[in-house]
C-alpha cells in the first residue's frame, strides 16, 4: 500500500506472524515496552536510525479493535493510567502546528493512524523523516536528555484538527530507550 503522505514512504499492516528482518537487529535503535492505562505491557516499539529518518515497528497486543492515532511525545515518560508524563508532540519550531494534512504543518511527532484487529492485535513498520534518534539534519532528536514516547490514542488522527488530530485520550505508551 503506498501513501502520500511526506513522513513514509511505505505503511505496511500485518496480522499475526512476523516476518523478514527484525529492525531490532540494527545497530543504532531504541526499545520501549508498550503498556497499558492499567500498567500491563501491551507490546513493543522498536525505532531504528536510517539515513534520513527512522523506521518504526510496532507491536500490539490488548488494544481495542479499529483506528487510533499514533504520535512520538516529547518526554520519555508514560505514566499511567493518562500518560501524560510524556507532555506533547515532538517538535522543534513552535506554534505547533498538527496534521499531515495542514498546510505548513510544523509537528514533528505526527504518525500515521494503527489499524488494530478484531482480536486487539496489530502490527506496523513505516519511516518517517520527521524525527531522528540524535537531532540529525535539523530533525528533532527522540533521545535527548529527557529521551521521548510513542503514544497510541483512543480515537484515529484525522490529520487536520489541532492539537492532536481528534484523535482523543492516550490509551498506550512506550518510553523509547537505547539500550
Amino acid at each position: 500500500m503506498r501513501f502520500a503522505l511526506p513522513v513514509m514512504t511505505t505503511l505496511l499492516l500485518l496480522s499475526g506472524a512476523v516476518t523478514g528482518l527484525s529492525v531490532a537487529q540494527a545497530a543504532d535503535s531504541v526499545h520501549g515496552t508498550l503498556i497499558g492505562p492499567e500498567g500491563k505491557p501491551h507490546g513493543t516499539v522498536t525505532v531504528t536510525e536510517a539515513p534520513r529518518g527512522v523506521i518504526v515497528r510496532v507491536v500490539a497486543e490488548g488494544l481495542p479493535p479499529g483506528w487510533h492515532g499514533m504520535h512520538f511525545h516529547e518526554t520519555g515518560a508514560c505514566t499511567p493510567p493518562g500518560f501524560t508524563s510524556a507532555k506533547g508532540h515532538v517538535h522543534h519550531v513552535t506554534p505547533v502546528i498538527h496534521g499531515f494534512m495542514t498546510p505548513h504543518a510544523t509537528d514533528d511527532g505526527d504518525l500515521p493512524n494503527l489499524h488494530v484487529d478484531r482480536n486487539g492485535a496489530a502490527t506496523v513498520e513505516l519511516y518517517s523523516t520527521l524525527v531522528s534518534l540524535h537531532g540529525t539534519d535539523g530533525r528533532p532528536a527522540l533521545e535527548d536528555a529527557d529521551g521521548s514516547a510513542l503514544v497510541i490514542h483512543a480515537r484515529p488522527d484525522d490529520y487536520t484538527t489541532q492539537p492532536i488530530g481528534g484523535s482523543a485520550g492516550r490509551i498506550a505508551c512506550a518510553v523509547l530507550k537505547g539500550q
